[in-house]
């Protein structure tokens, strides 16, 4: 696959299982050996992983949307500039709904392989979530 296809597997994957919840397209789009770099304790493997992380944002943040403000990809890597937008009107990590608008930085690096999504890493802004939230971040 070239460059342009696996940013749109990647696009496809934020815009349907994120953006419109529509969690069926995981098993088109994701790898059954996913593997979700730096999940936290007791987050599920493969596909799954992807599913619990769509279930816990869309439940916080009904209204969620992840924009992709820059797609880059060279060979079978793609990384994303993103920022995730919602209103806080669910529980997120212990943390009651806020009702309050956020608007969250976010870089994306995914391996994408025959097709699908084999691997990721995430780094969100957590600290700017909270602040925006405003809520202290959890003690480490």
């Amino acid at each position: 696959m070239d460059t342009n296809e696996n940013k749109a597997i990647y696009k496809r994957m934020i815009d349907e299982a994120f953006n419109a919840g529509y969690l069926e397209v995981v098993d088109e789009v994701v790898s059954p050996d996913y593997v979700l770099h730096g999940a936290p304790p007791g987050m599920p493997q493969g596909p799954n992983a992807i599913r619990a992380t769509v279930r816990t944002f869309r439940t916080a943040f009904p209204d969620l949307r992840i924009e992709l403000q820059e797609l880059v990809a060279e060979g079978d890597k793609v990384s994303a500039r993103s920022v995730m937008h919602g209103t806080h009107d669910g529980v997120l990590f212990g943390i009651p709904p806020t009702h309050k608008k956020v608007a969250v930085d976010g870089l994306t690096m995914v391996t994408v392989r025959d097709g699908r999504v084999q691997e990721s890493w995430v780094k969100n802004d957590t600290l700017q979530l909270f602040q925006q939230l405003g809520v202290e971040p959890p003690k480490s």
